[in-house]
């Protein structure tokens, strides 16, 4: 597919037309090469509750955003080199069904598709590329990601303490480690995890204890921070491990509450050929 696609006119216009949604706000796509292979919406499990995402997979990235008008403008786009994704099926729960756990260095989230052959069809191609990504640059395939984020209706409590109790006053907070919901107190203090960030990150009191103990351990041993992953893919930054779900709880949602997501009627992804 990727071959019979490169360098058609219809894949620039595809590519061109996705730039255009994103607008001023999102980075340049056009690069020699890239294809883009498919696109729809998925469901993605955000700290907050699930929201609609608009993914479109290329052969090189994926990349997804907010939807502020469905096929004509999207925002917060973010891009993942395709090279650091791992994939884990997860099973269904009561308020999400067809789900999939999507992991790279700097960061892991779920996401549901409207139905079980959608899914197959995203994980299908997204393994597709991947692989042949990998075989292409020699690469092995990523060992170490980011921990999802719990979301916050998942607990009242710390997870941490088990004590403290979650209010209006008392703020829920999240361990960029483990993922875990955590209490201020259980989460006072900072570490440089440079795979995520440049500056020092949020963490529970447990794991900063355990990467005190890692760091105490490498330096005892003599031995170096290990490199971040680096894309090799040129033609744009990578975006941060952080997903902008804040400015979507700051303005009236597009989607009204009783839009149906997984309509049968409607397939909500697309893969050219």
């Amino acid at each position: 597919m990727v071959d019979h696609l490169a360098n058609t006119e219809i894949n620039s216009q595809r590519i061109a037309a996705v730039e255009n949604c994103f607008g001023a706000s999102g980075q340049p796509l056009a690069v020699p090469g890239r294809v883009l292979l498919g696109e729809g919406i998925l469901t993605k499990e955000c700290r907050k509750k699930p929201k609609p995402r608009i993914f479109f997979l290329f052969n090189d990235i994926l990349v997804y955003g907010s939807i502020v008008i469905n096929k004509r403008k999207y925002n917060s786009q973010h891009i993942i080199p395709l090279e650091d994704v791992t994939l884990e099926t997860l099973p269904d729960t009561l308020q999400m069904k067809n789900r999939w756990m999507i992991k790279t260095s700097k960061k892991s989230f779920v996401v549901s598709a409207a139905s079980l052959t959608e899914r197959k069809e995203w994980i299908s191609h997204l393994e597709e590329c991947i692989r042949h990504l990998l075989m292409n640059t020699g690469r092995q395939p990523s060992t170490e990601h980011a921990a999802p984020w719990i979301p916050d209706k998942a607990t009242d409590i710390c997870m941490r303490c088990t004590q403290t109790k979650f209010s209006t006053l008392t703020r829920r907070h999240h361990c960029r480690k483990c993922g875990f919901v955590v209490c201020g107190d259980c989460s006072r203090q900072r570490f440089l995890m440079p795979r995520l960030s440049p500056k020092p990150l949020r963490v529970c009191s447990l794991c900063y204890r355990q990467l005190l103990a890692e760091e105490k351990k490498e330096a005892e041993s003599d031995h170096g921070q290990p490199e971040p992953i680096c894309s090799a893919v040129p033609g744009y930054e990578p975006s941060s491990g952080d997903d902008s779900d804040k400015s979507d709880d700051d303005k009236t949602d597009q989607w009204p509450a009783d839009t149906e997501f997984y309509t049968s009627e409607v397939s909500w992804s697309a893969f050219h050929s």
